[in-house]
């Protein structure tokens, strides 16, 4: 019921505007593939903006939690997303709150999410759960957020450390609780509360009991999501053994490959996009680093940037040879695994 609930929810913000923007972003796509030529019309219909690429965990395969980010660390700032949403939400459906690092930390952030949900954009958000006092909880609820993500990888606290590095289960257990009680304190049917279990192989072994944890806490879904990992290609210490929540397969000599073709044509690349903190566009989640910014916004009107020569380039080098792209090389769209 909850999941149909939160459907009805999405389809509730599909105005006649975003629902022609959707027609002319699926057939400009489809008609790429058939041309091999990038032909593009409409604006994005889902875009994900990051809050923050600061975070309190040190989860080993995060640019943030590694550290290991060359672009800036900084916080979105409040003026600059309203500027960015008001030239998009005409046309904009959904909005992912998330990119690197941990939402909550930055202290605009749930005010940002109001704005959005101001202008009936639906919108979501992924997070460790580690600062849900009351206050934050109470916020989060009057918000609008539509959709929260809880990370919990491990149903006890030796399991869930060993991605969740410098975690505590505890925390996401009581915030959890913390949330569901505000939302029923207030009323609230949003937002939809799911937990989403990164299957690794120190917690493979815990999935059925993080399905008995999300029912007997309450929370609305259980979303089991395969690992990225980034060092594959010898084995990896991550890697599950059960091969239906890998994205890698083991080859005869002992080597793991990933298990998607590439493809040469990518739906992301027609109807999302990902805005850092600080303003690049880039195409896609799977650029952690910026390294692919098609444009900066401080600098630019993001129709500019959507429709310019350097976006055009991209989405023509995915149809020639998506292969050949870095960020696309590691990429299993479609790879997540739904409980």
């Amino acid at each position: 019921m909850a999941t149909i609930r939160d459907n009805l929810n999405l389809i509730s913000k599909l105005t006649l505007k975003r629902f022609f923007n959707a027609l002319m972003l699926t057939g400009s796509y489809y008609w790429s593939r058939f041309a091999k030529k990038p032909i593009h019309r409409g604006m994005p219909a889902s875009i994900s903006f990051e809050p923050t690429t600061s975070c309190n965990l040190r989860c080993p395969e995060c640019p943030s939690g590694l550290r290991s980010f060359t672009r800036p660390i900084g916080m979105l700032e409040p003026g600059f997303f309203k500027k960015t949403i008001d030239e998009l939400a005409p046309e904009l459906l959904y909005l992912v709150f998330y990119f690197q690092g941990e939402p909550y930390l930055n202290r605009n952030f749930l005010e940002m999410v109001r704005y959005a949900s101001q202008k009936k954009i639906y919108t979501a958000t992924s997070t460790n759960a580690h600062y849900f006092d009351d206050e934050t909880c109470q916020k989060t609820i009057e918000s609008g957020l539509d959709r929260l993500i809880i990370s919990i990888d491990g149903t006890t606290q030796d399991v869930y450390e060993q991605y969740r590095v410098g975690g505590k289960l505890e925390k996401v257990i009581s915030g959890t609780k913390n949330l569901l009680h505000w939302r029923k304190k207030l009323k609230s049917q949003t937002p939809f509360v799911v937990f989403q279990f990164l299957v690794v192989k120190p917690n493979e072994h815990q999935i059925d009991d993080a399905i008995q944890l999300a029912d007997e806490l309450g929370v609305d879904d259980i979303w089991f999501k395969t690992a990225q990992i980034y060092d594959y290609e010898h084995g990896n210490e991550l890697i599950p053994t059960k091969d239906e929540y890998s994205r890698y397969k083991k080859q005869k000599d002992g080597t793991y490959s990933i298990k998607n073709t590439l493809v040469n044509h990518c739906w992301k690349m027609w109807h999302s996009c990902v805005i850092t903190w600080d303003g690049r566009v880039v195409p896609c989640c799977f650029d952690k680093d910026a390294e692919h910014a098609m444009g900066e916004l401080k600098s630019a009107s993001f129709g500019e940037i959507w429709n310019g020569i350097p976006y055009r380039s991209f989405r023509g080098a995915v149809l020639r040879s998506r292969s050949e792209i870095d960020i696309c090389k590691n990429c299993t769209e479609g790879t997540k695994v739904w409980g």
